[in-house]
């Protein structure tokens, strides 16, 4: 009975002229989880809409810091994770199968600070951040900082340092500049995710780093550049490493990102870069993937979107204050995408 109904409702769809309409997309009932970096979940929050408006993907992010983020995806709690910190290789060896580290922007992190009657561009080197950072410089009106501020009246203010109270990428690039900058930083602080800082407050998140800068007087902090313009907090020019004051900008992140050599993992820092117009303090972030999925339908979702992500999806970076990720480098990752499989079989249709 029911193949007559079915065989009648197609004669009249005939009859009528009528073309039925293509069946709902498997991909339009599929959802994906992810959790981790702050700095770029605002570009991450508008890859997802849009990505939702053309497939009916639904993708549910948590910006919980990229040490989480590490965590969540060794512990396969989330269908990706996503960091500001490219994972070691002590990491890399606890998932027990192949991870991919997919760069999807780059961006700049900002030094930022809230100084009553000093608009941005207040200069700053890795020296001086290294002595405020550690409590050794203590007033905005020491010397040093006046020395190479000559023009800028600055005032008998305490400095209050804020930084990261969890773990986090932003946190690995301001710590990794100090570090290639400053040996005694190096040896006494270290670069990571989490480091044991000396003195100041710690703030959870982006968010919470930016605000405590924002409601306090005298404050210093670190935030992704998104953040900064946002929060319209001042920010510093910072010394590169020809010795030139440059101010955070998506151009000085893509200096910076140019003169970088990406290994075949992908996992590079570009604190630092030669060049005059780059930003010392620039970083990629990465979205972390099992090149060998679990599930077919997931691991066929996800790899759609991540080809959407670095194609279509970098039209979106320089409107939220992201640099978008050069030419050659999106080859590179075309490959790597096609390397994600199910059951040994490549889950991305040819492209």
């Amino acid at each position: 009975m029911q193949h007559l109904k079915s065989a009648l409702f197609a004669l009249l769809i005939g009859s009528l002229g009528l073309v039925a309409l293509p069946s709902t997309p498997v991909l339009a009932q599929a959802a994906l989880t992810g959790a981790g970096a702050t700095f770029p979940e605002p570009i991450y929050s508008r890859w997802f809409s849009e990505y939702n408006k053309k497939t009916g993907v639904k993708i549910n992010y948590q910006a919980i810091g990229s040490g989480g983020g590490i965590k969540q995806i060794l512990a396969k709690t989330v269908d990706f994770g996503a960091s500001d910190a490219a994972m070691s290789d002590e990491d890399l060896a606890k998932a027990g199968k192949p991870i991919l580290m997919i760069p999807t922007v780059a961006g700049p992190v900002a030094i930022t600070y809230n100084l009553s009657g000093v608009a941005s561009g207040l200069k700053i080197n890795a020296y001086i951040l290294a002595d405020i950072f550690q409590g050794r410089i203590k007033k905005w009106n020491d010397r040093r900082i006046a020395e190479i501020n000559p023009s800028v009246s600055l005032p008998d203010v305490d400095i209050q340092v804020v930084h990261r109270s969890d773990g986090s990428g932003t946190t690995r690039i301001f710590t990794d500049y100090l570090s290639k900058v400053d040996s005694g930083w190096a040896t006494r602080i270290g670069s990571s995710t989490a480091v044991k800082w000396p003195t100041g407050l710690g703030g959870k998140g982006t968010e919470g780093v930016a605000s405590l800068v924002k409601q306090t007087p005298g404050a210093i902090g670190y935030v992704e550049y998104a953040y900064a313009q946002q929060n319209q907090l001042s920010v510093a020019a910072v010394e590169n490493y020809n010795g030139i004051f440059v101010l955070p900008t998506l151009e000085g992140a893509s200096a910076a990102a140019d003169g970088a050599v990406v290994p075949e993992n992908y996992r590079v820092f570009i604190t630092n870069s030669k060049g005059k117009t780059a930003y010392p303090i620039s970083g990629f972030t990465w979205l972390l993937v099992y090149q060998q999925q679990d599930d077919a339908t997931k691991g066929k979702t996800l790899v759609d979107f991540l080809w959407w992500a670095i194609h279509d999806g970098q039209k979106f970076a320089a409107s939220l204050n992201y640099a978008d990720l050069p030419p050659a480098l999106v080859k590179r990752l075309e490959k790597s995408i096609k390397t994600i499989s199910y059951n040994g079989k490549a889950l991305l249709s040819e492209k």
